[in-house]
């Protein structure tokens, strides 16, 4: 059964915010395009689908392959700034665990941060496993647990400020829930009836203006942006107070922030046609 409030709250939490993320968190996310790709053996002449596509960023680097690419995204916003960096791309609007997209009808599946926003994993990669067919490979990221120092810094500035996060947020239901780890996201994987299973763990300091990575929180991107946007006016103002406070431990003498952190980088190879 798909978890269809926590879904509808995720389609919620990205209206019109494509523009935010991009200051931000877009170019956080951007890192691991690369690997992603690599882990799911995109070449030219492959047809690839970019589930989640976001701004676009990782099928623009399929594109940049050579690869024939169908980007996807659940909100407008995201799908016009895909278009923008990927106009060779085909779009089209739609949300895992339900893709526009005939059974073994991709060489390739990718999902670069995707599984954190979904209210039933194991159904969306059962999704990701139908569109690829059999000796094609799908690759995931997901942010892990424990969380790296950039995540933690979010933790702290609102412990600091006294704040906690909304009651009537909606979770994740523990059934539907996995490890963050690579054992655990193997294992996720590995349930879906995917072989060759391969999980690592890639790890990057990430460089940003602290005025723009603030910004993305309190243009609500993200976990913290949900906790920060729910909050009156001088409960925020505390919590910027507590991020400037806690983040210069980690600027540069320019100013930079330099915040370590990581991501799990789950792929596997489709053996046989999926339903």
């Amino acid at each position: 059964m798909i978890d269809a409030d926590y879904d509808a709250h995720e389609r919620s939490r990205w209206a019109g915010r494509a523009e935010a993320y991009q200051r931000s968190f877009g170019r956080l996310c951007a890192y691991p395009t690369q690997a992603l790709l690599e882990a799911a053996a995109v070449r030219a002449g492959r047809r690839v689908i970019d589930v989640g596509t976001g701004p676009g960023t990782v099928a623009a680097a399929a594109l940049a392959r050579g690869a024939a690419v169908l980007a996807v995204d659940a909100e407008p916003s995201m799908l016009d700034a895909a278009r923008r960096a990927a106009p060779g791309a085909a779009l089209a609007r739609a949300a895992l665990p339900r893709l526009p997209v005939r059974t073994g009808g991709a060489d390739a599946a990718v999902a670069n941060f995707v599984l954190n926003h979904v209210g039933d994993p194991a159904a969306a990669v059962a999704e990701l496993r139908r569109v690829v067919r059999p000796g094609g490979r799908m690759a995931v990221t997901v942010w892990p647990s424990p969380h790296p120092p950039l995540q933690r810094l979010w933790r702290e500035a609102i412990d600091a400020a006294g704040v906690s996060a909304p009651a009537d947020l909606p979770r994740l239901a523990a059934e539907r829930d996995f490890p963050r780890t690579e054992t655990g996201l193997a294992s996720l994987l590995a349930a879906a009836g995917l072989v060759d299973v391969r999980c690592t763990t890639v790890t990057w300091v990430h460089q940003a203006d602290p005025a723009d990575w603030w910004a993305g929180a309190a243009a609500g991107i993200g976990s913290v942006g949900l906790v920060v946007q729910r909050q009156p006016a001088a409960a925020r103002e505390r919590i910027r107070r507590e991020y400037v406070r806690l983040s210069a431990a980690y600027r540069d003498a320019d100013g930079t922030l330099r915040l370590p952190t990581a991501a799990l980088l789950g792929s596997a190879r489709v053996d046989r046609p999926g339903t």
